[in-house]
């Protein structure tokens, strides 16, 4: 198998999904060893810098990339198996910033009320124990929480063109925000440009479902993911697999319509999967499914739908490539 080791210089971050050149070109097949940078870009270090005063808008979420694959024509399916997640720092940072997150006033829920006070929290990443340590700024209070590496953005460029921020979450993937983009997942995604032009980012040590004040523990990462291409028509939303679960992610506002999304592309994945008609791969869907928030803070809101593969029987997705990317590097 072929391995790409790519570390982005500063200029050659990415802060949106289309509208930016490859940084390289990969064959379907080739693993890849990356770093990322984390959401603030670096900026936040410490409890004493403050969201206001040292992000730089709309430059957050850099990503790294897009890569273009070989042969990745509009309407294929891109697959993206993450084989290992690593902190690339030993502390990663969280924020309140002013009229951002699940609860607090924003500009797209405008009221009349203040922005919440601005904080940072810096959590320091023990390695040998797995965790991380919130400590709290009000009182004495400190808990170690289990690391939990994951990645906030994955995508590929949008179709008819589009650049959007990596802040946005929809058809394309990027700023999902769920924990469920982790080691051992594989993301499939439906190709709208020729060479896919992938990209990722915006690192997590661990986030809550819902991410409710709009920042995880942010941390740089080490990524090693592989890259695959069917072809075969890609899904509407970006859908994963895992050896537990199959599962689609629905953006949209309001939060109920990102439900749906996700609920109807699932609908049309099971019928696929199990040759039921539309009625029936909706009642199947009622009685298993499983529907943890992703963000609820973003742009759009995300919402994962989730079927349990210990209720069904046995079936095969995507000609078998999460089993086979599962085992290729072990």
């Amino acid at each position: 198998m072929d391995l790409l080791e790519f570390t982005p210089e500063p200029a050659e971050l990415a802060w949106t999904f289309g509208g930016a050149p490859p940084v390289r070109r990969v064959k379907p097949g080739t693993a890849l060893r990356l770093w990322t940078e984390d959401a603030f870009a670096g900026s936040l270090r410490s409890t004493t810098d403050l969201a206001s005063a040292s992000l730089n808008m709309p430059f957050v979420n850099p990503q790294t990339g897009p890569f273009y694959v070989e042969g990745a024509e509009p309407g294929d399916t891109l697959a993206l198996h993450f084989v290992e997640l690593t902190p690339a720092r030993s502390w990663g940072a969280s924020a309140t910033i002013p009229f951002f997150g699940g609860l607090t006033s924003t500009d797209r829920t405008a009221t009349l009320q203040d922005p919440l006070p601005e904080r940072t929290w810096i959590y320091e990443v023990d390695t040998a124990n797995r965790t991380v340590g919130f400590q709290a700024q009000g009182s004495d209070f400190e808990v170690a929480l289990p690391l939990e590496p994951m990645l906030g953005t994955v995508g590929v460029a949008p179709a008819a063109g589009e650049v959007r921020s990596a802040l946005v979450p929809d058809m394309f993937g990027g700023n999902m925000d769920t924990p469920e983009m982790r080691a051992g997942a594989t993301c499939y995604l439906r190709v709208n440009v020729e060479g896919a032009l992938f990209s990722v980012g915006d690192g997590h040590y661990r986030q809550g479902e819902g991410e409710s004040c709009g920042t995880a523990v942010e941390g740089a990462m080490n990524v090693v993911l592989i890259v695959d291409l069917l072809k075969t028509p890609g899904p509407v939303w970006p859908r994963l697999e895992n050896d537990e679960y199959l599962a689609v992610i629905g953006s949209a506002r309001p939060l109920e319509d990102a439900w749906r999304a996700g609920q109807v592309d699932m609908v049309n994945w099971l019928g696929s999967l199990y040759g039921l008609d539309k009625l029936d791969a909706y009642q199947l869907l009622s009685q298993v499914s499983e529907v943890p928030l992703a963000n609820v803070v973003d742009a759009n809101y995300s919402v994962v739908t989730k079927v349990p593969k210990r209720l069904l029987p046995p079936v095969t997705a995507y000609d078998g490539i999460h089993q086979q990317l599962r085992t290729a590097l072990s």
